[in-house]
């Protein structure tokens, strides 16, 4: 299990290191991919997967992305409420067959899902995207490395005994900080590049300490949901990690905090 966990995480680290690197459309098309399959996952565990409900939310990301590949906001606010309206046509037109919990968790599923994620290629096209998007994976990634490692040392205060038994408050601290690190060391090396960006190391530090923060929040959240459904993991597509959204549910948080922490900190 250890083995195939391993030879799945270099891989993954290759592939994103790969299309990253690259930008522009291969890494647009692969964030829409992405959300999309992330998204499917999500409305398999909320088993609206297959209907009408679920149809119109995967239409709702091809258009957001379509707009958003445009950079029309106005577009992207219009699928938004288009999205909402929709959805409740459905409900009522079909009523009773769907619940309301299915309604609002469909259009949930496309703002946490594909609008969150979508801020992964919305770091990389800004001016100093190019440096500033790998803080996404420096705070997402280094602060699960650094606050098990934590974690693993000190942890003897629970997190969240419920959700997550071992997680501990010491080891989030450590995420943090371990994040922050990262961060200032990264704009030590490549701040120099950053021509929008005043006292990188300190914009750097900071973003990746917020989002942090934040990533640990999106990976109790994911874990809440699962609970909450009665789910393991939620798919298979990822072997030793799970599925899309098992992989990706700290940066699904991450990417936004990156993107708007940066806007005011830059």
């Amino acid at each position: 299990m250890f083995t195939k966990r391993l030879i799945s995480g270099i891989v993954l680290v290759i592939i994103a290191l790969a299309v990253v690197i690259t930008g522009g459309p291969v890494l647009f098309a692969v964030t829409c991919g992405i959300s999309l399959i992330g998204l499917f996952e999500l409305y398999r565990v909320l088993d609206i997967h297959r209907n009408a409900v679920g149809y119109t939310g995967y239409l709702s990301v091809a258009a957001y992305f379509a707009f958003l590949w445009l950079q029309d906001i106005e577009g992207i606010g219009m699928v938004m409420v288009l999205s909402v309206m929709v959805l409740m046509a459905v409900y009522v037109i079909t009523f009773p067959k769907y619940k309301t919990d299915q309604i609002t968790g469909a259009f949930f599923g496309v703002v946490y899902v594909a609008v969150m994620l979508s801020y992964l290629y919305q770091t990389r096209i800004l001016p100093d995207g190019k440096y500033l998007v790998w803080l996404i994976f420096l705070s997402s990634w280094g602060c699960d490395t650094c606050a098990y490692c934590v974690g693993m040392l000190i942890g003897k205060h629970r997190l969240a005994p419920v959700l997550s038994p071992k997680k501990s408050i010491e080891g989030a601290v450590g995420g943090v900080l371990g994040a922050a690190l990262l961060g200032f060391l990264y704009a030590l090396v490549f701040g120099a590049h950053m021509d929008e960006v005043q006292n990188p190391q300190v914009a750097c530090a900071a973003a990746c300490a917020i989002a942090a923060v934040i990533s640990q929040i999106g990976d109790l959240a994911a874990s809440a949901i699962k609970r909450n459904h009665n789910v393991k993991d939620y798919g298979h597509l990822i072997p030793g990690h799970g599925g899309i959204l098992d992989r990706f549910d700290s940066m699904i948080f991450t990417a936004p905090a990156i993107f708007f922490a940066l806007s005011y900190l830059a």
